[in-house]
């Protein structure tokens, strides 16, 4: 019996991607992410993505001051194989502010991803992603339905929870429950351009 070899990927760890980055194999100018060992290219930032990413980030940044910090676009390390950079995360105080190490699971109160062109990336592989490493608080900001998906209470690599949220909604962090938005003030009105 002759045996028979199928080849298989071999997934990249966070340090080889790192290492890769330090020289020079990849560049800012890549754009691109680690997810479950492979390096995935991240779409290019509207122009309406943008701004609700903006806006997100100013209210977050006033309304929770020093008891949390608010970043746009930083990786997290989930695992050995993922480094994803949501758009925005909530992360706990640390007193070096994250320069000894990206921030891992244990620091996240929220990761939101803003999707125009991303949705179905966002609301799929990604959601499971987080959900398997217990991340507390998803959100994904729809900016073409100009609605708010939040999942929370992850438990056996899902999350419990989902709610939607439209225009009309107030939202709030869980680890904030006091800071409150109303949805239609991340988005600006088309008709105002």
């Amino acid at each position: 019996m002759i045996a028979v070899y199928t080849p298989a990927a071999k997934p990249i760890t966070i340090d080889l991607y790192q290492q890769m980055g330090e020289k020079g194999l990849l560049t800012r100018d890549d754009r691109v992410q680690l997810i479950e060992g492979e390096i995935l290219e991240m779409a290019p930032i509207g122009t309406r993505h943008g701004s609700v990413t903006g806006r997100l980030d100013r209210w977050l940044n006033r309304a929770v001051g020093d008891a949390a910090i608010v970043r746009l676009g930083g990786p997290v390390n989930l695992g050995k194989y993922s480094q994803p950079q949501p758009d925005l995360m909530l992360l706990q105080p640390r007193a070096d502010d994250y320069v000894a190490s990206h921030p891992g699971r244990e620091d996240v109160l929220l990761l939101v991803e803003v999707s125009d062109s991303t949705l179905e990336f966002d609301q799929g592989r990604k959601r499971a992603l987080y959900a398997r490493f217990a991340v507390p608080e998803y959100w994904v900001i729809d900016v073409n339905s100009r609605s708010i998906q939040v999942y929370s209470g992850p438990a056996d690599g899902e999350f419990r929870s989902a709610v939607e949220y439209r225009l009309q909604d107030t939202i709030s962090p869980r680890a904030f429950p006091q800071v409150r938005t109303a949805v239609k003030e991340l988005f600006v009105d088309p008709d105002q351009r």
